[in-house]
């Protein structure tokens, strides 16, 4: 199924698939791809197509909250493209998914139209079912685009972003509660650090606090997983693996090296395969 998401994105002249990665106890899959404004619009719309034919959110579940087949569709500025370019490119791509697949759409972040919709979570709150049975009656859910009902497919949330960094860490416990702690701890609506979201699931009977980090720059990723460390510690418990979902900037391992490697005065230009690349460009 996965495969047929996959290949109908390959499909669309331009585009440049990055990275895929399937996670079973989250039952959720990402993917990667990047090209010009028109081909990644396009290429977004047919896996928006394929995976509403294909996922039956009636019968699909998972730890991780969604709402949709399709669950969340985010552009990325690379290059010259900047958010507000990808911001329209949303726009544009939300208001075809509701005309032409029935499908309720919701903009988020610097696409929103809300201001209560900037914030993913907020959106994705209660998951398919609660807006399965709540869509039609709640003014407060209806979608920006397409039907105030869903189908199988469920809605799907389309928006503009700069990059995130999305990562797992396990820890030396089954015990989930713990998880859910340290994530209520760290995470910024709670209190905790700005840029940060968080949530404790059980994966594999392992606890699991799973990170967004939405702005390494302003809190480094070091910073975020020393806050788990030291919270995991106040409950008897260690940070046993780290998990990297999808792709991740250099820049930010760039900061992890500085951190644990004490170079404090690490570029770019020093690594290898950077100097290679910029040779061959």
């Amino acid at each position: 199924m996965v495969d047929s998401i996959v290949s109908a994105i390959r499909s669309v002249s331009g585009i440049l698939m990055l990275d895929r990665s399937s996670d079973i106890d989250h039952n959720r899959s990402v993917v990667a791809f990047a090209g010009s404004p028109t081909a990644v619009s396009e290429a977004a719309f047919r896996a928006i197509d394929e995976a509403s034919r294909h996922i039956n959110m009636e019968l699909h579940t998972g730890v991780h909250p969604r709402i949709g087949a399709a669950d969340v569709v985010p552009f990325v500025p690379l290059s010259e493209a900047t958010l507000q370019d990808c911001a329209d490119v949303a726009y544009e791509l939300g208001k075809r998914v509701g005309q032409e697949l029935n499908i309720p759409v919701y903009l988020y972040e610097a696409a929103a139209l809300r201001p209560e919709r900037k914030r993913l979570e907020n959106i994705r709150r209660g998951g398919y079912e609660k807006l399965r049975d709540t869509i039609a009656i709640d003014p407060a859910l209806e979608p920006d685009f397409g039907p105030s009902a869903v189908g199988a497919a469920g809605a799907t949330i389309i928006g503009a972003r700069n990059p995130l960094i999305a990562f797992n860490i396990y820890l030396s416990t089954g015990d989930i509660k713990i998880a859910q702690s340290i994530a209520r701890t760290i995470r910024q609506s709670s209190g905790g650090l700005p840029f940060v979201k968080a949530l404790g699931f059980l994966v594999q009977d392992r606890a699991q606090v799973s990170i967004n980090l939405t702005d390494f720059t302003q809190t480094s990723l070091p910073t975020v997983i020393e806050a788990v460390r030291s919270e995991a510690y106040k409950r008897g418990v260690e940070i046993q693996q780290t998990e990297l979902i999808g792709l991740i900037p250099q820049a930010a391992l760039i900061e992890v090296a500085r951190w644990y490697l004490q170079l404090e005065f690490l570029q770019a230009s020093q690594i290898l395969e950077t100097q290679i690349a910029n040779s061959l460009a």
